[in-house]
Protein backbone atom coordinates (compact mmCIF):
# COMPACT_ATOMS: atom_id res chain seq x y z
CA UNK A 1 0.00 0.00 0.00
CA UNK A 2 3.07 2.32 -0.44
CA UNK A 3 1.62 4.54 -3.32
CA UNK A 4 -0.95 7.27 -1.54
CA UNK A 5 -2.90 7.71 -4.69
CA UNK A 6 -5.17 10.33 -4.43
CA UNK A 7 -7.68 8.86 -6.41
CA UNK A 8 -9.92 7.52 -3.62
CA UNK A 9 -12.09 5.25 -5.52
CA UNK A 10 -8.57 3.39 -7.16
CA UNK A 11 -7.10 3.47 -3.56
CA UNK A 12 -10.14 1.73 -2.08
CA UNK A 13 -10.14 -0.79 -4.53
CA UNK A 14 -6.57 -0.97 -4.52
CA UNK A 15 -6.86 -1.57 -0.61
CA UNK A 16 -9.69 -4.57 -1.44
CA UNK A 17 -7.31 -6.25 -3.66
CA UNK A 18 -4.34 -6.25 -1.06
CA UNK A 19 -6.92 -7.41 1.42
CA UNK A 20 -8.15 -10.71 -0.68
CA UNK A 21 -4.52 -11.46 -1.67
CA UNK A 22 -3.46 -10.96 2.52
CA UNK A 23 -6.52 -13.58 3.31
CA UNK A 24 -5.19 -16.28 1.08
CA UNK A 25 -2.25 -16.25 2.65
CA UNK A 26 -3.73 -17.25 5.79
CA UNK A 27 -3.67 -20.67 6.77
CA UNK A 28 -7.46 -21.42 7.02
CA UNK A 29 -8.44 -23.52 10.46
CA UNK A 30 -11.83 -23.36 12.70
CA UNK A 31 -10.55 -19.86 14.19
CA UNK A 32 -9.04 -17.91 11.31
CA UNK A 33 -11.52 -19.11 8.38
CA UNK A 34 -14.62 -16.98 10.02
CA UNK A 35 -12.21 -13.95 10.51
CA UNK A 36 -11.22 -14.27 6.72
CA UNK A 37 -14.74 -14.10 5.66
CA UNK A 38 -15.40 -11.21 7.81
CA UNK A 39 -12.01 -9.49 6.83
CA UNK A 40 -12.94 -9.92 2.98
CA UNK A 41 -16.68 -8.76 3.04
CA UNK A 42 -15.46 -5.51 5.21
CA UNK A 43 -12.09 -5.18 3.86
CA UNK A 44 -13.61 -5.61 -0.10
CA UNK A 45 -16.66 -3.59 0.43
CA UNK A 46 -15.34 -0.10 0.90
CA UNK A 47 -14.53 0.39 -2.40
CA UNK A 48 -18.02 -0.95 -3.50
CA UNK A 49 -19.55 1.76 -1.41
CA UNK A 50 -17.90 4.47 -2.23
CA UNK A 51 -18.34 3.50 -5.85
CA UNK A 52 -22.32 3.44 -4.82
CA UNK A 53 -21.33 6.81 -3.20
CA UNK A 54 -20.34 8.53 -6.00
CA UNK A 55 -23.41 7.40 -7.87
CA UNK A 56 -25.82 8.96 -4.88
CA UNK A 57 -29.00 9.95 -6.25
CA UNK A 58 -29.08 13.01 -3.41
CA UNK A 59 -26.71 14.48 -1.21
CA UNK A 60 -28.25 12.17 1.92
CA UNK A 61 -27.69 9.35 -0.24
CA UNK A 62 -24.33 10.26 -0.68
CA UNK A 63 -23.30 10.89 3.31
CA UNK A 64 -25.24 7.82 4.12
CA UNK A 65 -23.45 5.94 1.72
CA UNK A 66 -19.69 7.42 2.18
CA UNK A 67 -20.97 6.48 6.38
CA UNK A 68 -21.13 2.97 5.28
CA UNK A 69 -17.64 3.45 3.75
CA UNK A 70 -16.27 4.62 7.22
CA UNK A 71 -18.04 1.90 9.12
CA UNK A 72 -16.51 -1.07 7.34
CA UNK A 73 -13.00 0.61 7.32
CA UNK A 74 -13.30 0.37 10.99
CA UNK A 75 -14.88 -2.91 11.07
CA UNK A 76 -12.02 -3.43 8.71
CA UNK A 77 -9.54 -2.63 11.39
CA UNK A 78 -11.13 -5.13 14.09
CA UNK A 79 -10.91 -7.52 11.89
CA UNK A 80 -7.00 -7.62 10.88
CA UNK A 81 -6.40 -7.51 14.67
CA UNK A 82 -8.46 -10.83 15.29
CA UNK A 83 -6.31 -12.40 12.29
CA UNK A 84 -3.04 -10.97 13.53
CA UNK A 85 -3.89 -12.54 17.04
CA UNK A 86 -5.10 -15.69 15.12
CA UNK A 87 -2.00 -16.26 12.53
CA UNK A 88 0.71 -14.29 14.59
CA UNK A 89 3.36 -15.13 11.50
CA UNK A 90 1.30 -12.32 9.17
CA UNK A 91 0.82 -9.87 12.07
CA UNK A 92 3.37 -7.20 10.77
CA UNK A 93 1.46 -7.34 7.12
CA UNK A 94 -1.70 -6.59 9.38
CA UNK A 95 -0.47 -3.97 11.00
CA UNK A 96 0.32 -2.45 7.58
CA UNK A 97 -3.02 -3.18 5.82
CA UNK A 98 -4.38 -1.99 9.61
CA UNK A 99 -2.42 1.77 9.07
CA UNK A 100 -4.59 1.80 5.57
CA UNK A 101 -8.09 1.39 6.59
CA UNK A 102 -7.42 3.85 9.72
CA UNK A 103 -6.73 6.06 6.92
CA UNK A 104 -9.60 5.61 4.68
CA UNK A 105 -11.70 5.83 8.08
CA UNK A 106 -10.25 9.25 9.17
CA UNK A 107 -10.86 10.34 4.83
CA UNK A 108 -14.15 8.77 5.02
CA UNK A 109 -15.15 10.47 8.26
CA UNK A 110 -13.82 14.17 7.42
CA UNK A 111 -15.53 13.83 3.81
CA UNK A 112 -18.87 12.46 5.55
CA UNK A 113 -18.55 16.05 8.15
CA UNK A 114 -18.13 18.21 5.68
CA UNK A 115 -21.15 16.91 3.54
CA UNK A 116 -23.73 18.24 6.92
Amino acid sequence: MGDRTFDLEERSARFGETIILFARRVSLDAVSQPLVNQLVRAGTSIGANYCEANDAESRKDFRHKIGICRKESRETKHWLRMVAVAVPELSADARILWQEAKELNLIFGKIRRTTD
